[in-house]
């Protein structure tokens, strides 16, 4: 996997202020409502009784779809697989630890701080810039399993999917059927989201512009976790 090594000059058109400038007006208010459930969506979970498969699967893709902390997750996880095999690798280890936990925690009934959780997975973000931009090698003289960093945060991604339905009383009432028709749909939303970055991301790396503004990029993305990991941990201080 390449690695970009971190440097100390930007070689960019644009500066570092601007960047954060950039990341600040576009993260912020997607924090208030991109990762939420919207009120109809609410008041359907909360009044829905029996097998509902098709409405959970559309629920669980447009959970997906709208969860902009997975999704900045998932572009630094491919940003420098170049390869379909690799990238089908890393996604199935993502799909595979968020898919144990979301069961597991909807379906024993097991609660953490959701507050915590998505603090983590905003670190799960400033991880993965960091290891493209080749940070561990440089300070510590070693590289993290990537493979096994994915599967771990993906663990964590996944409780943090079973907070959101955890907030609602769910029938028991095809419980089972239900949480496994979500998760099917988190899949599906995940496949549509990876193809949609995968397409720009080609284009962009078809580019000249490419290898100069990754550095950039995975430092804006950097700057994004921390701003997810920060506005969770405030949450965290005001609800105690």
């Amino acid at each position: 996997m390449m690695k970009l090594p971190i440097r100390r000059g930007w070689g960019m058109r644009l500066s570092l202020w601007r960047v954060l400038f950039i990341l600040c007006v576009a993260t912020l208010p997607a924090m208030g409502w991109g990762h939420g459930v919207e009120e109809s969506d609410a008041l359907f979970l909360e009044q829905s009784s029996g097998t509902q498969i098709l409405p959970f699967i559309y629920l669980g893709a447009k959970h997906m779809v709208t969860g902009y902390d997975h999704l900045l997750f998932l572009v630094g996880v491919i940003f420098f697989l170049f390869r379909m095999k690799d990238i089908g690798v890393y996604v199935s280890l993502f799909a595979l630890g968020h898919s144990v936990t979301l069961l597991f925690g909807v379906l024993s009934n097991v609660h953490v701080n959701p507050y915590i959780v998505d603090a983590i997975i905003g670190l799960s973000v400033v991880y993965k810039a960091l290891d493209n931009l080749g940070a561990y090698q440089r300070w510590f003289g070693v590289q993290p399993n990537t493979k096994l960093a994915v599967l771990i945060f993906g663990f964590f991604h996944g409780f943090g999917l079973a907070t959101k339905l955890q907030d609602f009383t769910l029938s028991e009432d095809g419980l089972v059927a239900n949480i496994l028709a979500f998760n099917v749909g988190v899949e599906l939303g995940q496949l549509l989201a990876l193809g949609a970055i995968l397409i720009v991301m080609n284009y962009w790396r078809k580019t000249d512009a490419f290898s100069r503004q990754a550095f950039a990029a995975n430092t804006a993305l950097m700057a994004c976790g921390f701003l997810l990991t920060g506005y969770q941990l405030t949450g965290l201080v005001f609800s105690v």
